[in-house]
């Protein structure tokens, strides 16, 4: 009886977390399939198949140079769409459904049917710069979304409420969010652009401080630094709030670690000429980097269906050690 009584726990508990882990699998096949992406483009494979949705109009081609990575992020991308529609349907199906899961997992369903458009506008009409910087902003929306929903489903998020220390953090972390955002997007039109090498030197600009601001290609170079020093900043600084108020202190410290690690790729990329695998790694870190600071601002937020300034249930050392 005690047997049964134990397999019936599991199976509910197993029922109730599937979205929850399905929601997880999806931040990390994004992150895979952001890194494929980014490896496609710094191996001028973007138009290796010149169709779509087929590859030179067949779904199996031959997997070789270009084609190899052009095709697999498709076929990555295709399995992404799967698995976030397996997770949406199994937060419908949840015996306590929460209209906020419920919404943010559609959402994410249409961004990513709207982003595999792009995707094959990409391609249809021979990478045009906007298309091309609008699909990789998606990409970056639908992680964000994707790492809030894997928190907000975890079976423990009932013990984490927002409190006076949490909400000063929350602050600086949702500021270095947004910035990051920003900072991908505008990194997104410089490689689109092919404005990577338009300031050759680091950490100046063509031998300036401030370069003349006259061609597009060094404005928005000179925007993507600017942008990324004062991502470095308020990243660092948040991390300083966070271990001060003992709040989430170790992902605040791996984000820190991450902008940091972020910021010398960058500068190497140009050293290195832009280099696949440089590249690549930097478009992976600013992933990972926003990831983590989505994860941090959800924990720092009261869950949805539990009161503001409510008594955290779990013991205050697990919430000072972050």
């Amino acid at each position: 009886m005690r047997a049964w009584v134990v397999a019936v726990a599991m199976a509910v508990t197993t029922r109730s977390t599937l979205h929850y882990r399905l929601f997880g699998a999806s931040v990390f096949w994004t992150l895979g399939l952001l890194l494929l992406g980014s490896i496609v483009h710094a191996t001028e494979s973007s138009l290796a198949c010149p169709d779509w949705p087929t590859c030179f109009g067949t779904m199996v081609p031959e997997m070789v140079g270009g084609v190899f990575w052009e095709h697999l992020h498709r076929l990555v991308a295709g399995g992404l769409v799967v698995l976030w529609a397996l997770a949406t349907w199994l937060a419908y199906r949840e015996r306590q459904p929460r209209a906020a899961i419920r919404y943010g997992a559609v959402a994410g369903l249409l961004l990513l049917i709207v982003q595999s458009v792009f995707g094959g506008l990409t391609v249809l009409m021979r990478l045009p710069d906007a298309i091309s910087t609008t699909h990789l902003g998606l990409a970056f929306l639908f992680l964000a979304l994707a790492t809030g929903l894997t928190v907000e489903t975890h079976p423990r998020r009932s013990e984490f409420v927002a409190d006076e220390r949490s909400r000063r953090v929350r602050r600086w972390v949702v500021a270095a969010t947004v910035l990051v955002f920003v900072q991908s997007v505008v990194g997104a039109l410089v490689r689109h652009t092919d404005s990577g090498l338009a300031c050759p030197d680091v950490p100046l600009c063509l031998g300036e401080l401030v370069p003349p601001l006259e061609q597009w290609p060094i404005v928005l170079h000179f925007a993507h630094r600017a942008l990324g020093g004062a991502v470095v900043a308020v990243v660092l600084a948040a991390g300083v709030v966070a271990l001060r108020q003992g709040r989430r202190p170790r992902l605040l410290a791996l984000a820190s670690l991450l902008v940091v690690a972020q910021a010398i790729l960058g500068f190497a990329s140009v050293l290195l000429f832009l280099e696949p695998w440089t590249v690549s790694l930097h478009t992976l870190l600013a992933a990972c980097l926003l990831a983590t600071l989505v994860c941090a601002a959800t924990l720092l937020t009261t869950p949805s269906g539990f009161p503001v300034g409510a008594v955290e249930r779990a013991r205050p050392e697990e919430l000072t050690r972050g």
